[in-house]
């Protein structure tokens, strides 16, 4: 449930496969003593298939297990799983439930770097509503999962690759494995003579437990999409990938693609000529080698885009091709990206993992280039730095995380941000500086929730204030028996008029709720904790509610945490293991439009081994300053 990825889950598989192991050998051992410590002298009515038969089971029991283990949930009803078929040199495997008989393979041709095999069927002549089968089997000098990534995209990169696409969007997501796909045919057909195709079919994936990846296809109707003009419907009867690893040759991966495709063209012309079906066929079966080249001349996997969603499908008959050439990023005006011909652009665009750990390697040429393009911004709007010893707090600052209830500032190129190029290439580079300097920060408890903390009298944000200086102010409100509040006080210069930091403190709530994101992390921690708090940055307005309090000379962000459910399941992981945890939390004003980006990191706080005991009790706030 909690793994980050194929390799760590293949690992978590394998330990406790040797765990079953040893304890099956334990139990073989044990029925193998009492056999052989038996009195068969008086075993009187006693079978030996009485004694057998728990052997045999557990046996049995061994040797289905890998047969029978799959993650993912299973296919959709009539779905016909053509991967439970003969298998290419090895032993078929059996489905009871398998209404469609097994397929038998014969090679028709090898045609570039493909074999190509076609279904015998017992007859020889086949009415024109029947199709043969056709599979092409390739090797792709690629990682499996990477294969899978980008088999399933239905972005403009699939033109890199796949002869035979011309559009494709999702209809609807019925579960994480399930959807319904609109997908239009690229075929080198006579378009005077033939009319183009398009299909409406239902796309499900697994990861089986060898390691294998299965997506299969099947034509299916849905009111959100129907026939569009001027295209000619076709039916996929059955078809899909089979992703499975091969040994490395020379210290690269190896992976083995198999395409299967049964489809009927339709049309009163084209079933009357068998040979244009199966060059067609041909044509969309030769992925497999446009995957081959794709990845030979690939030095990494980009990162695969989503499957855009299908927009007005039953009225709208007309997709235009999108312009697979990004704009300038130089003479690109200002607009919000929300609304350009570019991937959504928003914070459910952002990698999940924008969070290096303190002992990953930076490369210091790559962050000195990435601050060379961003030299105009962070020279505008980098603050100065500010003597912070006038300031206290409950906690202290302890410049290692081995204390306990200390804060420190972790190093802002551990954190990863949009770069200007964003929109294009979905690019990051390192937080570098701070926009504001983390001043004090604050442990409270109260037997009701705590608001409004930056008008107590004799806070950082008071004595920032008196100091000419301008305050943010976020109050992590816990909610439990007792009131917890975690207040963390960012001081800087007053912000330039303008700037995306300014915009935000004036701003109204609905513009602060769309922008204040926060990226965290917990580089020291159980694994359960780490999984669970993860490393995707959030809005936190959009994930819980906050509440903004604009004073003279600050900002305060109270962020209720017990108003969302997630957040409260998470918190309540956190507080059974907090005095054993090392957390990091930064905040930053997302970026939306192409004149904001780069994005700038506000501030970070590193929390060391916070205990609840640690908490002073709130000082009376009706004595503080107005």
């Amino acid at each position: 449930m909690g793994t980050k990825d194929m390799q760590e889950l293949m690992a978590w598989k394998q330990k406790l496969q040797e765990v079953i192991d040893q304890q099956q050998d334990s139990t073989t051992s044990k029925h193998r003593k009492a056999f052989a410590s038996m009195d068969f002298d008086n075993l009187g009515s006693f079978a030996l298939s009485d004694l057998e038969t728990p052997l045999e089971d557990e046996e049995d029991s061994s040797h289905n297990l890998g047969r029978r283990l799959t993650i993912g949930n299973g296919p959709p009803d009539s779905l016909h799983d053509w991967t439970k078929d003969t298998e290419f040199g090895g032993p078929s495997q059996t489905d009871a439930n398998q209404v469609h008989s097994r397929k038998n393979w014969r090679l028709v041709r090898c045609q570039n770097g493909l074999r190509i095999f076609e279904e015998l069927v017992p007859v020889d002549y086949l009415p024109r509503s029947c199709t043969r089968a056709m599979k092409a089997v390739g090797v792709v000098e690629a990682k499996c999962d990477d294969v899978f990534k980008l088999v399933m995209s239905m972005d403009l990169e699939r033109y890199e690759w796949d002869c035979s696409f011309g559009y494709g969007s999702l209809v609807e997501e019925i579960d994480g494995h399930t959807g319904i796909l609109y997908h239009r045919l690229q075929l080198d057909w006579c378009p005077m003579l033939v009319w183009p195709r398009d299909l409406c079919y239902v796309r499900y994936w697994r990861f089986n437990d060898d390691g294998s990846y299965v997506v299969l296809f099947q034509s299916r109707e849905h009111p959100k999409c129907r026939p569009q003009q001027g295209y000619v419907r076709a039916h996929i009867e059955s078809g899909g990938f089979k992703i499975s690893a091969l040994k490395t040759r020379n210290g690269r991966p190896r992976t083995q693609v198999q395409h299967l495709m049964q489809i009927d063209l339709k049309g009163w012309g084209v079933n009357y000529v068998p040979w244009y079906q199966q060059r067609c066929v041909l044509q969309i079966l030769n992925s497999v080698a446009g995957l081959r080249e794709y990845f030979s001349q690939e030095d990494g996997i980009k990162a695969v885009a989503r499957i855009p969603k299908m927009l007005g499908a039953e009225s709208d008959s007309n997709f235009e091709k999108k312009d697979t050439k990004p704009p300038d990023a130089d003479k690109q005006q200002a607009q919000p990206l929300d609304q350009a011909n570019v991937e959504t652009f928003d914070e459910e665009s952002d990698d999940e993992e924008d969070y290096q750990e303190p002992e990953a390697f930076i490369e210091e040429e790559s962050i000195k280039a990435d601050s060379d393009t961003d030299a105009k911004y962070s020279e505008d709007e980098q603050s100065e730095d500010i003597d912070i010893s006038a300031f206290s707090g409950i906690l202290l600052l302890d410049a290692s995380d081995k204390g306990r209830n200390c804060w420190m500032v972790p190093e802002g190129n551990l954190f990863k941000i949009r770069s200007k190029n964003f929109p294009y290439d979905k690019s990051k580079i390192p937080g570098g500086k701070y926009l504001m300097q983390l001043a004090a920060a604050d442990w409270f408890k109260s037997h009701s929730r705590i608001d409004h903390v930056a008008r107590r009298r004799g806070c950082a944000a008071q004595v920032a204030a008196e100091k000419g200086l301008f305050s943010l102010v976020v109050n992590l409100q816990i909610p439990a028996s007792t009131h917890y509040s975690m207040v963390m006080y960012f001081v800087s210069k007053h912000p330039r008029p303008g700037s995306l930091l300014q915009r935000f403190v004036d701003g109204d709530d609905e513009f602060r709720n769309n922008r204040l994101k926060l990226i965290p992390s917990v580089p020291k921690g159980s694994w359960i904790v780490r999984q669970s708090v993860g490393s995707t940055p959030c809005l936190l307005g959009k994930a819980v509610d906050c509440t903004y309090i604009r004073g003279q000379n600050y900002l305060e962000i109270d962020v209720d945490i017990g108003s969302s459910a997630v957040a409260n399941g998470v918190l309540g992981i956190v507080c059974g293991a907090i005095t054993t945890l090392v957390v990091d939390m930064a905040f930053l004003v997302q970026a939306n439009t192409v004149e904001e980006l780069p994005e700038q990191l506000v501030g970070a706080i590193r929390l060391a081994h916070i205990e609840l005991s640690a908490a002073d009790d709130l000082p009376d706030l009706d004595n503080a300053n107005s």
